[in-house]
């Protein structure tokens, strides 16, 4: 496993992490598809013998389960010294007041919280999981360089967001000489592009690396077209599925994953190694997380790590591209609570 650095930082995360998302049991709130203790931990040590040091949660993830599953199991395979711990935090944990959101009050109770569930006495990468418009921006970016300074966090990460807010945060944090964001994560892959426009040259230019989620479009780069959605998962998903891959795209989209396949037949390799491979190419892409359900996923997307594809390959896969629409709309809070109402159990990546 060759390492890289996360962003402009000295930290050395593997080129592929792995979303815990995944993991997490089910009488926890986690929809079916997610993967009990039992069957997490042969995939996380897996992980770690293939040279992947780099492990992604939330809170949020079966309402805590998902850090508690993933904190044994790297206290158990894993020095603490050498992986990378990024967890995130925003969303609703408890009903009533101060339930949710990036107040002072709820980043210095939710710490706490992930701290206990992961075992550990400190965070990696500790995210905003979307921002929290009915907080103040100026609260939230002092309270989390306050976590950097005592030492219960490393670094700050962000979550999609639009540019524009995005680079108020990054502002503002240098003006104040708080700790800063250093890395995005992003929605982004061969079907959604739209960070091409903002986002990405705005990270490149600051230095930020990105952390690419849902990078195989929730599974439908890795499987021909009529098979895209015959998972536990698509069909859990539909509704949060078709607001970000919107059936007004479906000729472009299946042109698409015909063209995945194409090189991926001529390649004689799986559809999901092209499509991660593709996103190694793009500018400051750090690493895709990948949900992985199977040992088999995890060695696809390590295999990926040495396909290189040719420029003409490059083109012949995003050519079929057009517009999509705008989905940061999703970081509305009402417009997730009617997501939610229409996918039980649902928690937004």
């Amino acid at each position: 496993m060759q390492y890289v650095k996360l962003g402009t930082t000295g930290l050395d995360v593997s080129p592929i992490a792995i979303g815990a998302m995944t993991y997490g049991e089910s009488d926890r709130g986690h929809p079916v598809w997610s993967k009990g203790e039992q069957e997490a931990r042969p995939l996380i040590r897996h992980a770690l013998e293939a040279g992947i040091n780099f492990f992604d949660t939330a809170n949020l993830y079966s309402n805590g389960s998902s850090e508690e599953i993933l904190g044994r199991a790297l206290k158990d395979f894993a020095d603490r010294d050498e992986v990378v711990i990024a967890t995130k935090l925003r969303h609703p944990m408890r009903p009533g007041p101060n339930g949710k959101g990036l107040s002072r009050k709820a980043i210095m109770t939710e710490i706490d919280h992930s701290l206990r569930r992961l075992g550990t006495d400190y965070i990696d990468l500790y995210q905003v999981h979307r921002n929290d418009h009915a907080t103040p921006l100026e609260e939230t970016l002092e309270a989390l360089s306050d976590l950097v300074r005592v030492g219960k966090v490393r670094y700050l990460g962000a979550s999609s967001m639009p540019a524009w807010e995005f680079a108020k945060a990054l502002r503002l944090q240098r003006e104040h000489g708080w700790a800063r964001f250093v890395s995005m994560q992003d929605h982004y892959n061969l079907l959604a592009r739209e960070e091409e426009r903002e986002m990405i040259p705005l990270c490149r230019d600051e230095g930020v690396g990105t952390i690419v989620w849902s990078p195989l479009a929730r599974g439908r780069l890795a499987r021909a077209w009529d098979d895209s959605k015959a998972t536990a998962r698509a069909e859990t998903d539909g509704a949060y599925a078709d607001l970000l891959y919107s059936p007004a795209e479906e000729q472009s989209n299946r042109s698409i994953v015909d063209a995945v396949g194409r090189v991926a037949q001529a390649r004689d390799v799986s559809r999901a190694q092209v499509a991660l491979a593709w996103l190694r190419h793009q500018p400051v892409v750090t690493a895709p997380l990948v949900g992985a359900g199977s040992t088999g996923q995890i060695d696809d997307a390590v295999a990926s790590l040495d396909l290189v594809l040719s420029e003409d390959e490059i083109r012949m896969l995003e050519a079929p591209y057009t517009p999509r629409h705008d989905w940061q709309g999703v970081s509305d809070e009402a417009e997730l609570e009617a997501i939610r109402a229409r996918i039980p159990g649902m928690a937004l990546t």
